[in-house]
């Protein structure tokens, strides 16, 4: 089943992305703070935009997430300025940080050629157990279908079935730098 976003789906949510984090290899081993994942990557999409969040639920519970905002540029600008800041406190800047905790001291900006024509950007992630049962495709779909204009995701070159996956819903490549970008215009 697909379903709207609940505020008790959190913790759901934030281990989904940690179990599916590092190129859908799983980032538990990664973190001594199980949370931290889903503060970067969960966290801002269901405080500030709770209408582009939706799960896949199945026997087990919550099983998967599509989550997005509409406006990458305006996002980026509120995670600035309401959300960052407090976990910029949390998890300090330290001689050797993660690639999270850098994120949060210095996060990346979206590039303004991109946004032009893909303002969006999403992100989706299915437990191994949902995988190949359709909940992926109808949880971009439903995500999609609030969107307008164009939505770019962000994909790690080895992470082939995640490449795969968006080519199949119509993304095609519209950069390749350290990460794919792959773009869809709406």
């Amino acid at each position: 089943m697909i379903r709207a976003y609940q505020p008790g789906d959190l913790d759901a949510l934030y281990d989904i992305c940690l179990d599916t984090g590092d190129g859908g290899r799983g980032a538990r081993h990664l973190f001594e703070d199980p949370r931290l994942m889903g503060h970067a990557y969960v966290g801002p999409y269901v405080a500030f935009e709770p209408d582009l969040v939706f799960v896949a639920e199945d026997d087990e519970g919550v099983c998967g997430y599509a989550l997005a905002t509409a406006d990458t540029e305006a996002f980026e600008d509120r995670c600035d300025r309401d959300w960052w800041p407090d976990l910029r406190v949390r998890y300090p800047l330290t001689p050797e940080p993660n690639r999270i905790v850098r994120q949060i001291h210095a996060p990346a900006r979206v590039d303004s050629m991109l946004i032009k024509d893909y303002p969006a950007h999403l992100h989706a992630n299915l437990l191994p157990r949902a995988k190949g049962q359709g909940f992926g495709g109808t949880l971009v779909r439903t995500v999609l279908e609030r969107l307008e204009k164009g939505v770019h995701v962000h994909v790690r070159h080895h992470n082939t079935h995640a490449i795969g996956f968006w080519e199949h819903l119509g993304f095609r490549v519209i950069d390749s730098a350290d990460k794919l970008v792959l773009g869809l215009r709406l």
